[in-house]
């Protein structure tokens, strides 16, 4: 659990300065112009640790919260130690592969501008789902809950289909990367997670 709230304090600290400092809110949003164009690439993993607002901010953590301290816990306990190392990079490699659709897309674009700590929390989430298939999970304002194997690919179709929609002001492609790179990196460290996970879709 020692990641996911050190993860925890960390944003909260660092979104809660961005909120009174738009200077500083501003050298460290992703600005995939800045990423291409100005080598900036720190952008990619410091857009991670602020958000927009309040409720931004909230939702986010909550969701780390929720899904991080189980996940993380399950990793140790499938990998001991090293656990909390692979934790650790699946946040930090979500934080990064979220933001390669961004950079492709707006990197001749200087006025586009995002942050939060969606997309790693994605992988976080994603990640959940495989290592937990039949956990229910709720859709707000759904009043039941649903299999995680079927929550999951729902989640997907949605970010694709609000990606493509655009206009929301939600970066739904960080979300869908996120979400990507979760089932990747579990996948990897062992592909009999994902095979368990068929079967367990199947039934």
């Amino acid at each position: 659990m020692y990641i996911t709230y050190l993860l925890l304090a960390v944003t909260i600290l660092v979104s809660v300065k961005a909120f009174s400092d738009e200077g500083f809110k501003s050298k460290l949003m992703l600005n995939p112009y800045d990423v291409v164009h100005h080598k900036k690439w720190y952008r990619c993993f410091s857009h991670a640790f602020i958000h927009a607002d309040i409720m931004h901010l909230s939702f986010n953590m909550y969701v780390l919260f929720m899904f991080g301290e189980i996940t993380e816990l399950s990793f140790v306990g499938l990998y001991d130690n090293k656990g909390y190392l692979y934790f650790a990079l699946l946040y930090i490699g979500g934080i990064l592969f979220s933001t390669l659709l961004s950079i492709r897309k707006h990197k001749d674009n200087p006025y586009y501008n995002s942050l939060g700590a969606s997309g790693a929390v994605s992988a976080v989430v994603f990640a959940y789902i495989l290592l937990y298939p039949k956990a229910e999970l709720g859709i707000f304002p759904f009043p039941f809950r649903i299999p995680a194997y079927i929550f999951g690919p729902l989640i997907l179709i949605f970010e694709y289909i609000m990606a493509k929609r655009g206009g929301s002001h939600i970066a739904h492609d960080a979300h869908f990367a996120g979400a990507i790179f979760g089932v990747l990196f579990v996948t990897i460290l062992d592909y009999h997670i994902l095979l368990d996970f068929f079967k367990q879709f199947a039934i």
